[in-house]
């Protein structure tokens, strides 16, 4: 049934309501979901904002909703009043339009019109009353099977530091050619150039390849490399193609190298727009052969746990078991680069999680397992960065509540490695 009128957003929150389905019940990232149908663009794109600021802020948005229902409702009607939580107590938007958009959609639903009534008691009382309630609540909170280990690694009051990172505004990082500038952002310590989120193919400089898109904290693992002109640099797993670019930029001969058709073919699109050059290899990192490379950057298949603050559907869809079959590729996937790098040959390996399984335990365990391995310690202030970021083994820990003036950052880990 089309839309009553000209801005009664119905199609977009269904469209919403649907995302949030395939993330709880389904299980299925926003991002491995098909698009929305019949939805235009701009429809389509506050769908997807309108369900990621569900769930950033949904142990917030529960916590506020329970002293107004006397039993719990069914899951589909929870995300309806969830939904129309976050447009009133984040968003703030106009109060009539999102509760009678939301008790329509509740009424031409077969299974949920008899909620209708509900619905609308329930967002009128949040509209009037919860405004206090919300500011008092804590952010959402971590699943058990994450926070747990972030607690022993980081202490309780990271964690909340990191918890409170996630809700807030993610900036728009970007990483230029070298002697780019982009006017308007903010020059980062680091080199990155920071902006306010926007629409990316409509800032100056994307037609022309000047700059790509990579958070902060993902441009730094290809810069601990150094100087690469005119070296042979296997970048594996290396879809969507940001290090490889960095590389290409930097003047490496590179390798680029991933198991995925489909995210290849993003790296040859994004490599087309810059216009830098690089090999492409579709292939399993495991099974890859080729002459001894000089270096080798390995951004290992993790949780990603880092990026929760970009992708807050992750902790409703991840798993302990999964970060265990992931600890085991990482540690195959070191073992295998290994064969691939020159004796004093470099390794950079990094992962996007905040789990030290993922990131200094594995270095720790690699160098135990290899004799002719040593970490080359990172000093963060050289990089731009600060001094605390320095891990004990030698390698870097980035945290999403680093820089939290300036926006923060991904959580990400990484290090140096020399064979010989």
């Amino acid at each position: 049934m089309p839309d009553t009128g000209p801005d009664t957003g119905l199609a977009a929150r269904r469209a919403a309501l649907d995302h949030l389905r395939g993330v709880m019940m389904d299980h299925r990232m926003m991002s491995h979901q098909p698009a929305p149908q019949g939805l235009s663009p701009h429809d389509a794109a506050r769908a997807q904002r309108l369900a990621l600021t569900v769930m950033r802020h949904m142990g917030r948005i529960d916590a506020v909703l329970r002293p107004y229902l006397t039993r719990r409702p069914t899951l589909a009607v929870q995300n309806l009043l969830r939904l129309g939580a976050a447009e009133l107590l984040v968003d703030g938007s106009e109060p009539h339009g999102v509760v009678a958009s939301l008790v329509e959609i509740a009424k031409r639903h077969p299974r949920w019109s008899r909620a209708s009534g509900m619905v609308n008691a329930v967002l009128r009382k949040l509209d009037a009353e919860g405004r206090e309630t919300w500011a008092k609540t804590p952010p959402q909170a971590l699943p058990i099977w994450l926070r747990k280990p972030m607690h022993k690694a980081y202490g309780v009051d990271a964690v909340a530091a990191i918890e409170a990172a996630h809700e807030r505004p993610v900036p728009l990082d970007i990483t230029p050619k070298p002697g780019v500038t982009i006017d308007g952002a903010e020059l980062l310590p680091t080199g990155s150039f920071r902006l306010a989120q926007a629409q990316v193919t409509a800032l100056p400089g994307y037609d022309t390849g000047d700059w790509w898109v990579q958070d902060a904290a993902a441009a730094l693992p290809a810069k601990l490399l150094g100087d690469v002109a005119g070296q042979r640099v296997l970048d594996l797993c290396a879809a969507p193609g940001g290090k490889t670019m960095q590389l290409a930029a930097a003047g490496a001969d590179v390798t680029a190298l991933d198991l995925s058709a489909s995210r290849m073919k993003r790296v040859e699109e994004n490599l087309s727009r810059t216009q830098l050059k690089a090999t492409l290899v579709t292939a399993d990192a495991l099974t890859y052969q080729a002459d001894p490379f000089d270096a080798i950057l390995l951004d290992a298949p993790c949780s990603a746990t880092g990026t929760i603050r970009r992708h807050p559907d992750l902790p409703f869809v991840k798993t302990s078991q999964e970060v265990e079959s992931l600890t085991r590729l990482q540690m195959q996937m070191i073992d295998h680069a290994m064969t691939l790098l020159k004796p004093g040959g470099r390794l950079v390996y990094c992962t996007c999680s905040l789990l030290p399984n993922e990131g200094e335990h594995q270095v720790k365990a690699a160098l135990k397992r290899h004799a002719d391995l040593t970490i080359l310690p990172i000093d963060p202030v050289s990089l731009g960065g600060d001094a605390h970021w320095a891990s004990a083994e030698g390698g870097l820990r980035l945290r999403p509540d680093f820089w939290a003036d300036r926006g923060g950052m991904d959580g990400f880990y990484m290090a140096l490695l020399k064979r010989g």
